[in-house]
């Protein structure tokens, strides 16, 4: 049996958790409502996250527009995700939204602009 204890991040609450594995068999408890149940069991099989940067500008306002995974990601694609993240620039304008990478380290998420740029 695997035991881990987990803080709930679905809401401001903060529940305390105790994940419990065995034979396959997930266990959540300490929760306070079913989000948290969720949370908690994903982050035990399959922890994902939101990866946030910046990337390069040409010809911007700014030198630099911050991006995000457009969702989460999993967790042990993050440094191959920020390498593709460091190599990448973007001519300017860049509106919110846009795509700056497709398919970001095979993941089948695109990073997206989380600021707009306008032209210098």
């Amino acid at each position: 049996m695997e035991e881990r204890e987990l803080i709930c991040i679905c809401c401001p609450l903060g529940c305390p958790m105790t994940v419990r594995i065995d034979n396959g068999v997930v266990t959540v408890t300490g929760n306070s409502c079913a989000r948290g149940a969720e949370y908690g069991e994903k982050e035990v099989l399959s922890p994902t996250r939101v990866v946030t940067s910046t990337v390069k500008v040409i010809d911007g306002e700014f030198a630099m527009v911050p991006v995000k995974t457009k969702t989460d990601i999993p967790k042990g694609k993050i440094f191959d995700c920020m390498k593709e993240i460091q190599k990448a620039s973007v001519h300017a304008p860049v509106a919110i939204g846009d795509v700056i990478i497709e398919n970001c380290a095979g993941t089948g998420v695109s990073i997206i602009a989380a600021r707009n740029v306008k032209r210098s």
